[in-house]
């Protein structure tokens, strides 16, 4: 039986006239008339025996029945399926995020967004900058979101927010706790080196060179939340981004910009000639009005 035979013969059966089933298939008698002929002919038996007016099902319709009925339930799901995926209700997001986002603001923009639509799946990771052309090409993320990505050839890059690079330091460094501060005014201090990681310690650095300041520093890391920890145990001060500050305040700490300020972009990255999917082009305004508020 092909699909259409079987669609017609459970509206039949379920309904008990070929009316009925014209009805509720949005089609014409006749038209329901002729699939039912072509199934019983290839089938070799009737399905059906017109009786007072009503058509009832022959032994043979009773016995193929329930597998029919089996398949038409599937073909439900599959139309209700892709009904749903039209309107994202379903779908699948591969996220690849840089660490910092992940204490509060990624997580705030998947709950906002999996209020709405809850039958979206995602699989999150975390990415450096270094990683994520190699990540995007296999796959492993359909998008990523990155503070200051360079340009990469073939990777589309969507602006979402602005933010900054702050010094965490001991409120007993500063008991005023000011909100602002320059590395001059910090330089006395033990220094957490974050010199390796990435387009932001470059940024801070090239700072540092302009103002030609000399930091002490015995701690080195790669991990910018590892530093703002140290930074709470009283081993020094660090600069990493608003984020992960945030993300990481203690009793003990406080938070300054810059003066001036060091600001950086945060973008959305994906491959250039792969199509964004629907549930991804719903995800991106949920994303920019979150991390634009964090």
């Amino acid at each position: 039986m092909r699909l259409r035979h079987i669609e017609i013969f459970h509206a039949i059966y379920t309904t008990g006239s070929i009316t009925n089933a014209a009805k509720i298939l949005h089609v014409s008698q006749p038209s329901v008339s002729k699939v039912l002929s072509h199934a019983e002919l290839q089938l070799g038996f009737n399905l059906f025996e017109r009786v007072k007016g009503r058509l009832i099902p022959t032994e043979e319709a009773e016995m193929l029945f329930d597998e029919v009925d089996k398949i038409y339930q599937q073909m439900r799901s599959i139309k209700n399926t892709a009904q749903n995926i039209k309107k994202s209700e379903f779908g699948s997001i591969a996220l690849g995020v840089t660490p910092a986002l992940g204490f509060d603001a990624i997580p705030n923009v998947i709950a906002n967004y999996h209020q709405d639509y809850p039958n979206v799946t995602f699989d999150i990771q975390t990415i450096h900058n270094d990683a994520v052309m190699q990540s995007l090409l296999e796959h492993k993320c359909d998008l990523a979101i990155l503070f200051s990505p360079h340009s990469m050839p073939g990777i589309t890059s969507i602006p979402l927010a602005e933010s900054e690079l702050v010094i965490v330091y001991p409120k007993d460094k500063f008991p005023n706790a000011p909100k602002k501060l320059t590395l001059n005014e910090v330089s006395d201090s033990e220094f957490i080196d974050i010199s390796d990681s990435g387009p932001l310690a470059d940024m801070l650095w090239a700072r540092v060179m302009e103002e030609d300041i000399a930091f002490t520093s015995s701690i080195k890391v790669q991990t910018y939340f590892i530093a703002a920890r140290l930074v709470a145990r009283g081993l020094g001060v660090c600069v990493v981004d608003r984020y992960t500050a945030e993300g990481n305040l203690t009793e003990n700490v406080a938070i300054a910009s810059f003066e001036p300020a060091l600001t950086f972009n945060i973008n959305a990255v994906h491959l250039e000639n792969r199509t964004k999917s629907k549930v991804i082009d719903e995800f991106i305004p949920y994303l920019t009005n979150g991390i634009s508020t964090t």
